[in-house]
């Protein structure tokens, strides 16, 4: 019989087991080797899940000690709401635990954390090429619609 899953925060005890999971998350979308965060964007990334005073948030799903996957979140203030926007930034699961369930448990826990926290609405952006994790999404959410424009400095 399997091992439940849980998710739950993030603890300070998870950075070792959380890293590789960020590190695999970031080379995904190419970000890894010459092109790799540097190493002060991690450090800052896993302060603020601590910071009381700062609205990112992160979970994890485990199973038997071991981290099988991620999610990031953040609350921010809308022109068009009065609730707070719930952003979902970031999620992974490893290759192996892929297909099982997690990525969906980890979406559902962040929208019972807006819902919360009194926000409308949970949103988050995906590559176009990311057709394995849009099959989940169309069964989770709804797309939008909208195209993402950005100037990088």
């Amino acid at each position: 019989m399997p091992s439940p899953i849980v998710i739950r925060p993030i603890a300070r005890q998870d950075f070792d087991q959380w890293l590789p999971l960020w590190d695999g998350y970031n080379a995904f979308y190419g970000r890894s080797g010459e092109t790799a965060l540097a190493s002060e964007i991690t450090a800052m990334t896993w302060s603020r899940f601590f910071d009381v005073y700062e609205p990112v948030h992160a979970l994890v799903a485990e199973s038997e000690g071991q981290l099988l996957g991620l999610v990031h979140y953040l609350f921010h203030r809308s022109t068009t709401a009065i609730a707070p926007n719930c952003y979902l930034q970031d999620l992974f699961t490893t290759q192996a635990s892929r297909g099982k369930g997690i990525g969906r448990a980890l979406i559902e826990s962040v929208y019972e954390r807006a819902q919360a926290a009194g926000s409308g609405r949970v949103y988050w952006l995906t590559h176009e090429t990311n057709q394995t994790a849009m099959k989940l999404y169309d069964k989770v959410a709804e797309h939008s619609g909208f195209v993402v424009y950005r100037k990088l400095f």
